[in-house]
């Protein structure tokens, strides 16, 4: 049920005649014969008249004279007043009668859900690649923002243009769905794909950065990526460095070199702090120190 779209009288019924006494008959959608999980979305959407007919139902499971089948639970939903969503205070009444779980975007949980129910492969894997991507704070303007409903979306737009899908048509539907930042660096990781560019071959020695000029967007997602890629890998310690860890720590620091010198701006953005998400401090300082003998070796 919806809570935004609901008054009081859908929840308790409209009263009828039996024995000369009215009855209240409540809707069909709650009177069942068999328990079930009564889904409130919206609840603090809705007005005050309903949250006050929500009461008996959210606490004793209960609508009048009719009482829910032995079983069956009762469950609602809602937005944070921070969401910028449409909602409205919720009474201290209401609140109090609710057991409260604040849920969020799980990326392991979204891509298994994903892989089971035919999201586009481009999107699967990129989210794969940036899980921070997979959701964003709703903006203070009316623009369009990520979360896991809009890349589905964005999933389905892709499948119905099909394989003639332009570069330009899949920038309009991603910057129509996801954070203007996000759907510039999803169409950046589908000119890569497409151009069979890869942050693993880059790392192998097997391909350089993509260097020209019209390739700018690709070299700043791949640049990305390699920050995604050393955040994941790289320890805050670095005395709890693995073999593994130290290799993509020597490489990193050549690749930034050689990123440098096709952009500057792109090579310090990598290892900017975006946020509460930094680089270990120890890697940062090596590049800071070793740098310039690694530009003298490589020249």
């Amino acid at each position: 049920m919806l809570g935004s779209q609901l008054a009081p009288e859908d929840i308790i019924g409209v009263p009828q005649i039996a024995d000369g006494r009215s009855v209240f008959c409540p809707p069909r959608m709650i009177a069942r014969d068999e328990p079930y999980c009564l889904f409130l979305d919206e609840l603090n959407a809705c007005s005050q008249e309903v949250q006050k007919a929500f009461y008996s139902l959210i606490l004793e499971r209960r609508v009048g004279e009719y009482h829910l089948p032995e079983g069956s639970i009762v469950v609602g939903a809602g937005n944070r007043a921070q969401d910028n969503a449409i909602t409205r205070p919720m009474s201290s009444a209401l609140l109090n009668r609710m057991f409260h779980v604040e849920l969020r975007a799980d990326v392991r949980l979204w891509l298994e859900w994903a892989a089971q129910n035919g999201i586009h492969p481009w999107i699967y894997d990129y989210i794969c690649a940036r899980p921070d991507q997979l959701w964003s704070p709703a903006p203070k303007t009316e623009e369009p923002f990520s979360t896991p409903r809009s890349w589905h979306m964005l999933s389905d737009a892709i499948y119905s243009y099909g394989e003639q899908l332009t570069d330009r048509e899949l920038s309009i539907l991603s910057n129509g769905c996801l954070t203007a930042a996000h759907a510039a660096q999803f169409c950046a990781y589908v000119r890569q794909v497409r151009g069979q560019y890869s942050l693993s071959k880059i790392l192998g020695g097997e391909q350089g950065w993509p260097d020209k000029p019209e390739e700018r967007d690709i070299l700043y997602f791949l640049a990305q990526s390699l920050r995604a890629q050393l955040l994941k890998e790289l320890p805050r310690n670095r005395g709890q460095l693995s073999g593994e860890a130290r290799q993509l720590a020597a490489r990193a620091k050549e690749l930034l070199l050689e990123l440098s010198n096709i952009s500057l701006e792109i090579a310090q953005m990598a290892v900017t702090p975006e946020g509460e998400e930094t680089l270990p401090a120890w890697f940062l300082a090596e590049v800071v120190r070793e740098l310039p003998a690694l530009a003298k070796r490589q020249g």
